[in-house]
């Protein structure tokens, strides 16, 4: 992790309810608050979309935050709240840490060396079974993200966390026998149906719902 972190401005806002988000977010802003030790209530914020944005495709996973004029302290992502359609953050929760203290996290898993690997070049299919880590660490020693070599994976093969090296300071909280990374399956192959059979096909339903039509006619003239 780099020695610099990357930093985030925000503001403070006195705005409060759903109607004064919505004009927040009109105007290019995100509503937020910080949780942490160094404020006794927790610190409602404003910040700008593209700065926000930029800090989130960086993946940073410590970072600090600007109030104001106050000192920057540093924090973690808690919770975001991300639109169903548009993608865009609605809404986010930072958490101040204590640099000494030891804090539970959700890290990224990205796999590599998935293009070359054994199973992929003999035909299968790589399947990217689960993307994210919760962690327990320092929060200078949680890593931006879990890189995983796949390189070596067989055909029907499965890669579990157990497998994967250790990183130094760092915790896994996942099961690691039963929490799988990522597999590579045999594809499977659709069989279709030629044209001239889904041609009979479709002419035999055709005659028996004509057949069945004409004996409900029949019945319906019988008992008239």
């Amino acid at each position: 992790m780099a020695d610099e972190r990357p930093s985030l401005t925000v503001e403070k806002r006195t705005e409060r309810g759903s109607r004064e988000s919505r004009r927040l977010r009109r105007a290019g802003l995100v509503p937020g608050v910080l949780y942490g030790a160094s404020h006794p209530e927790p610190v409602s914020f404003k910040v700008g979309s593209r700065e926000l944005r930029r800090l989130l495709v960086a993946g940073a996973a410590l970072f600090d935050v600007e109030i104001g004029q106050e000192k920057s302290v540093p924090a973690v992502l808690k919770d975001q709240q991300v639109h169903p359609v548009r993608g865009e953050v609605m809404h986010l929760d930072l958490l101040e840490v204590d640099l000494k203290v030891k804090i539970h996290a959700v890290v990224s898993v990205e796999l590599e060396g998935g293009d070359d690997s054994i199973g992929v070049s003999e035909g299968g299919v790589l399947e990217h079974v689960t993307r994210e880590l919760n962690v327990e660490a320092l929060p200078t020693d949680i890593p931006d993200q879990i890189v995983v070599d796949v390189s070596q994976m067989q055909i029907n093969g499965t890669l579990a966390l157990s497998e994967i090296p250790k990183r130094e300071g760092v915790e896994y909280l996942d099961d690691p026998d039963e929490t799988i990374l990522a597999t590579i399956v045999v594809p499977t192959e659709v069989e279709e149906l030629g044209i001239e059979e889904e041609t009979e096909l479709v002419g035999a339903e055709g005659e028996a719902a004509e057949g069945d039509a004409a004996d409900a006619a029949d019945d319906s003239g019988d008992s008239a």
